[in-house]
């Protein structure tokens, strides 16, 4: 194993210097700190947070009521000093209450657009799957163009802008299933299960004490700052072949000698599975201290980016196969890449050899 030196176009790659990176990691961590003195436990839902938050993406939260959900991102919002609003979903809702609606006004006998709760940083659409598809569906140009259209008005939303979803998996009565469209919107789909015995004790033992209090780490303005920094980590092209082989595998199964597996799925992940799989490893690598992916952030981020985005067919369904065994059969049939670490910068410091993985 050697160093490869580094060369002038090689190093003009890295935008920032290698110390934003890792200030930026820090501050990450210190987000992180702040926020588990309220949450106990659900690190996996707390770090998918945190990479949402840097690449700009969504999150659909599947788990019982009273796991902390709602208190998680409220708590976020906190340390990042942002806007937070809960958005109760029920069958009567329609979808003004969401984006705001135009309201006459008889003093100018004008109408006027009152905006709607979804103009905020960071906002909880709880219980998601109760309102109907037309209140759902509201949320679309949301998530997708970050603006809301109110007739003939167009307005931005504010910069940053996170929508975190939840839904309980043991409901279907006043439900309604989400539809396609908006499901392939959020970047994550994390489910969550009950806490372990000494984390329940925990919460159970803070019931007497008081409810610890946050500091504010940084500002939504010093978030977008973070945003960029992570755009910049960087990530090899095999990277990029690995996240495309790993989504066209929920697709075409065969392809990769899983013909046993065709029968199950109806339709496999879209392209914004590989697109999610790559920014979010950008945005995992910098919380882990890099500025460069690795092929292991692909594969811990793959169940969250991709199993709501493979349609199981009525054989699965009925012979209780889940997207959950599809994905880990697909994760041991795509080979993951040999990358060389140290090669996109050039990285000599202090003498550390660049190994291949």
């Amino acid at each position: 194993m050697s160093t490869e030196q580094a060369t002038p176009a090689r190093m003009r790659v890295l935008r920032y210097p290698l110390e934003t990176f890792g200030q930026a990691a820090s501050t990450m961590r210190k987000v992180l700190y702040e926020v588990k003195k309220v949450i106990v436990g659900q690190d996996l839902m707390l770090e998918r947070m945190l990479v949402a938050l840097l690449s700009r993406g969504h999150i659909l939260i599947e788990g019982v009521p009273g796991l902390a959900k709602t208190l998680a991102i409220k708590t976020a919002a906190q340390v990042l000093d942002c806007q937070f609003r809960r958005i109760q979903f029920t069958p009567d809702l329609v979808p003004a209450d969401l984006v705001g609606t135009r309201i006459y006004n008889q003093q100018t006998g004008a109408f006027e657009v009152e905006l709607g709760p979804v103009f905020a940083n960071l906002v909880l659409a709880d219980e998601i799957n109760r309102a109907p598809a037309k209140v759902q569906s509201a949320l679309l140009e949301s998530m997708q163009e970050r603006q809301v259209t109110i007739g003939k008005q167009t307005f931005a939303l504010p910069d940053p802008f996170l929508v975190l979803a939840t839904q309980n998996p043991i409901e279907s009565e006043g439900t309604y299933p989400l539809p396609e469209a908006q499901v392939d919107r959020f970047m994550f789909k994390v489910v969550i299960s009950y806490p372990s015995f000494h984390e329940e004790m925990t919460v159970v033992d803070r019931v007497t004490e008081r409810t610890p209090s946050v500091d504010r780490v940084m500002t939504g303005a010093q978030l977008l700052e973070l945003q960029k920094v992570a755009e910049a980590v960087y990530v090899d092209p095999k990277l990029h072949e690995y996240a495309v082989s790993l989504v066209t595998a929920t697709r075409q199964p065969q392809e990769y000698g899983l013909n046993d597996l065709a029968r199950f799925v109806q339709y496999g992940a879209s392209p914004r599975g590989s697109l999610n799989l790559v920014i979010g490893a950008k945005a995992l690598a910098l919380l882990r201290g890099r500025e460069y992916a690795m092929p292991d952030d692909i594969r811990d981020l793959a169940p969250e980016v991709l199993r709501h985005r493979i349609l199981l067919s009525y054989e699965a369904l009925a012979q209780d196969v889940t997207a959950e065994h599809l994905l880990q059969r697909v994760l041991e049939a795509v080979p993951a890449p040999r990358v060389h670490i140290g090669d996109p910068y050039g990285d000599t410091r202090a003498g550390v050899e660049a190994p291949r993985v």
